[in-house]
C-alpha cells in the first residue's frame, strides 16, 4: 500500500505558565484567614490524587506548609476512587510516582479502602466517604479544574469530583457513577453541597494549566462559593485547553495512551469520540478511524480507554493489565472503554486496516494525523493531504517537511 508524506507540524498553543509556583500558593491562601476558622492543633485531612497534574508535588507540599503555619495538622489521603486497585498499597503507589511522599511533603498519608456513611442525597442513595477524611476536623481538595472525558455540565472534572468520588473510594465512586446512568452527574453538585453544609472543608485548591501542561493559575476556592467558583475556573481551563487543529481526519495515529495521560487513557475532547452508557458522542477533529500504538509505562499496565480505539497492537495488548483495566472500567460504568479493539503484529498492518476502511479515499491522499498523546499536542505528524489546512494556519509551523513515513525492521514507525 502507498502511504501518504507525512510533515512534522509545530501548534502554538495558549501559553500562560507560572513562574513562582510556592508564591502563588501561599498568595492564594493568604485571604483566607486560616486562623480565624480553624484552631491549633486540629486535623486536617489534605485529598490528592489525580494524576498528571504538573509540579503537584510541590503544590500539595506548599498548601502543608501553609496549614501547619497557623497550628493545624494536615495529614494525606489518596483521593482517587477506585485508581490505585482501591487498595492502601496502590494508593501509596500511585502517590509516589506523583512525588507525593510522606519524607516529600513531610506529612503522613493515611491510606485505606474503608468508607464511613456520611448523608443520604435527595434520590436515595447513601454518601459515602473515606473514613479518616470524615473523622478530621477538616478537609481540604486539591485538584486541577478541567474539562470531563465522561459527560459535560456546567461542573465537571475539579474539586467536586474529588470531594464526592474521590473520596469515595472505590465503593462510592462506583455508586456515583451507577446513580448518574439515571440521574446525570448533577448528582456530584448535589453531594457536594451536602458535604459542604455539613462538614468543614477549609478550602479547596484549584489547578488550571495551560495548552503545554504548565500550571497556569492556582485558585483557593471557599467552601460558600464552592460550586460558582468552580463553574468560572471550568470555562477558563476550556480556554486554555489544547486541540487537533484538524477536522475532519481520516485516521488519527495515537503514540500511547496511559492513566498518567487521561482518566480514560486518551482525553475526548481532544481526539472528539466518546462511548458511554451516560451519552455518546462524535466531535471534531471527527476522526474515521483511531489508531493506538502503545502504552505509557506510567500506566502501570491501566489500559482503560482502548475501547475508544478501532485498531491497536498486540504489543498493546500483551502489556495491559485486564483486573487493573476492568477494576477501572467497572467502577465507572464503562465497560466499553476497556473493549479490545481488532489488533495486529505490526504499526504497518493496523495502518494498512485503517485506510482500508475509510470509504473511497487513496491511501496516499488520505488526511491523517498523528500526535505523542491526547495532552501533548504542540508537535503533529500530517500527511500531504493536510497541508493547505496547515499553511492556511497562522498558529501552525511546518518544522520538517513532507517525507514518506518512515518504519523500522519490524514495520513499526519510527
Amino acid at each position: 500500500m502507498l502511504f501518504p508524506e507525512m510533515a512534522l507540524v509545530r501548534q502554538k498553543l495558549h501559553a500562560e505558565k507560572l513562574e513562582d509556583i510556592p508564591v502563588s500558593v501561599g498568595k492564594a491562601l493568604q485571604g483566607l484567614q486560616l486562623a480565624s476558622v480553624a484552631k491549633p492543633g486540629e486535623s486536617v485531612a489534605v485529598a490528592v490524587g489525580s494524576r498528571g497534574i504538573s509540579h503537584i508535588s510541590l503544590i500539595v507540599s506548599e498548601c502543608l506548609k501553609s496549614l501547619k503555619e497557623v497550628g493545624l495538622e494536615p495529614f494525606i489521603v489518596p483521593a482517587m476512587g477506585s485508581h490505585g486497585g482501591n487498595t492502601s498499597e496502590g494508593e501509596c503507589l500511585v502517590l509516589a510516582r506523583l512525588g507525593i511522599t510522606e519524607s516529600f511533603v513531610d506529612a503522613p498519608i493515611l491510606a485505606a479502602a474503608d468508607v464511613v456513611e456520611i448523608g443520604t442525597l435527595d434520590i436515595g442513595i447513601p454518601m459515602l466517604m473515606d473514613r479518616r477524611a470524615a473523622e478530621a476536623d477538616h478537609i481540604v481538595v486539591i485538584n486541577r479544574v478541567k474539562p470531563h472525558t465522561k459527560f459535560r455540565g456546567l461542573i465537571e472534572s475539579g474539586l467536586t469530583k474529588m470531594l464526592t468520588i474521590g473520596l469515595g473510594k472505590g465503593k462510592g465512586a462506583a455508586l456515583y457513577h451507577r446513580a448518574a446512568v439515571q440521574h446525570t452527574f448533577v448528582i456530584l453538585q448535589d453531594a457536594a453541597q451536602n458535604i459542604l453544609g455539613n462538614r468543614s472543608v477549609l478550602f479547596g485548591l484549584a489547578i488550571l494549566e495551560d495548552g503545554y501542561r504548565n500550571v497556569s493559575r492556582v485558585r483557593a476556592v471557599r467552601s460558600e462559593n464552592w460550586l460558582e467558583s468552580e463553574r468560572t475556573l471550568l470555562e477558563e481551563a476550556r480556554i486554555m485547553m489544547p486541540s487537533i487543529p484538524f477536522d475532519p481526519i481520516d485516521v488519527l495515529i495515537i503514540d500511547e495512551i496511559g492513566k498518567d495521560i487521561s482518566g480514560i487513557g486518551m482525553d475526548s475532547n481532544v481526539t472528539g469520540r466518546h462511548r458511554d452508557i451516560v451519552g455518546n458522542f462524535f466531535t471534531a477533529p471527527h476522526p474515521k478511524r483511531i489508531f493506538v500504538r502503545d502504552m505509557s509505562s506510567e500506566s502501570d499496565g491501566n489500559a482503560n480507554g482502548i475501547g475508544l480505539a478501532d485498531v491497536t497492537t498486540r504489543r498493546l495488548v500483551d502489556a495491559l493489565d485486564l483486573e487493573k483495566t476492568y477494576t477501572n472500567a467497572l467502577t465507572a460504568i464503562s465497560l466499553e472503554k476497556a473493549a479490545i479493539p481488532m489488533y495486529f503484529e505490526s504499526d504497518r498492518e493496523c495502518i494498512e486496516a485503517c485506510l482500508n476502511t475509510i470509504g473511497l479515499v487513496r491511501p496516499e491522499e488520505a488526511r491523517i494525523t498523528r500526535i505523542k498523546n491526547t495532552a501533548t499536542l504542540e508537535t503533529l505528524w500530517v500527511s500531504r493531504a493536510l497541508e493547505r489546512d496547515v499553511t492556511s494556519n497562522p498558529n501552525l509551523k511546518i518544522l520538517r517537511e513532507w517525507k514518506p513515513m518512515a518504519f523500522n525492521k519490524k514495520d513499526n514507525l519510527v
